[in-house]
C-alpha cells in the first residue's frame, strides 16, 4: 500500500517536470523554425546568390538543458551611451544595461547585456536586450566572430539565458551587406558553449 501511495505522490511532480521540459523544448523548436524560415524568405534572408539557393536549414547543436541557466541579474546604474565597433569599421550606439552572473559546470561566469539606442526608439524593441558573446567553439563549430542572443528585460533580479537559442550574426553569412557589432572583450567565455546554431565557413569563398 505504501508503495502505491509513494507513486501517487510523485506522479504529479513527474508530470509537472515533463510539462516544464516540454515548454522549454517547444520554445527552442520555435526559435529554430523561425530562424530557418527567416533565412528561406527572400525578403528577410541575409543570404545572396548560390548561398540562398543552396540553403535548406541551419545545423544546430543537439538541445542541451545544461545550457539553460538562471543567472543573477544586476542592472547597471548610470550607464552612459558608447559606440560599439562593428565588423565594417563603423560603430553602433549602445548602452550597458546589466550583468548576468551564472554557473556552468560548477564555475561562475559573467556576461554583460546591452541595449541598442537605435532599436529602443521602436515600440516593439523597448524591452529588448542584446547579448553578444564568444566561447571556445568559435572558429571550430561556430563563427569566429562569436554568437548573439536576444533577450528581454527581466522583471526581477534573475534572467534565464538559453544558449540553445544563440545564433550567428548576419555578417557570418554575408560580410558585404551587413556590419555586425564586435563582441566586447568582457564577453569572451573561456569554455565551450555547445548550443544553438552551428556554423560551416562556406559563405565567404
Amino acid at each position: 500500500m505504501k508503495k502505491y501511495i509513494t507513486i501517487l505522490l510523485f506522479l504529479p511532480l513527474f508530470m509537472f517536470s515533463q510539462k516544464m521540459v516540454s515548454k522549454e523544448i517547444m520554445e527552442i523548436r520555435k526559435f529554430q523554425e523561425e530562424l530557418n524560415a527567416e533565412y528561406l524568405n527572400p525578403k528577410e534572408t541575409p543570404l545572396r546568390g548560390d548561398n540562398f539557393t543552396n540553403f535548406k536549414e541551419h545545423p544546430f547543436f543537439p538541445v542541451d538543458f545544461k545550457y539553460i541557466v538562471t543567472a543573477k541579474f544586476s542592472k547597471t546604474k548610470n550607464a552612459r551611451p558608447f559606440e560599439l565597433p562593428t565588423s565594417s569599421g563603423k560603430t553602433k550606439s549602445y548602452k550597458e544595461y546589466g550583468k548576468a552572473i551564472f554557473q556552468l559546470d560548477g564555475k561562475s561566469y559573467t556576461l554583460t547585456l546591452y541595449q541598442s539606442l537605435d532599436l529602443i526608439k521602436q515600440k516593439k524593441y523597448k524591452d529588448y536586450l542584446f547579448l553578444p558573446f564568444r566561447d571556445a567553439t568559435n572558429e571550430k563549430e561556430t563563427y569566429g566572430g562569436g554568437k548573439y542572443m536576444d533577450l528581454k528585460i527581466p522583471k526581477g533580479n534573475t534572467i534565464v539565458l538559453d544558449f540553445n537559442q544563440s545564433y550567428q550574426p548576419y555578417c557570418a553569412y554575408n560580410a558585404y551587406d551587413y556590419n555586425c557589432p564586435i563582441v566586447p572583450e568582457e564577453n569572451k567565455l573561456p569554455v565551450e558553449i555547445r548550443a544553438g546554431v552551428m556554423y560551416q565557413d562556406i559563405y565567404h569563398h
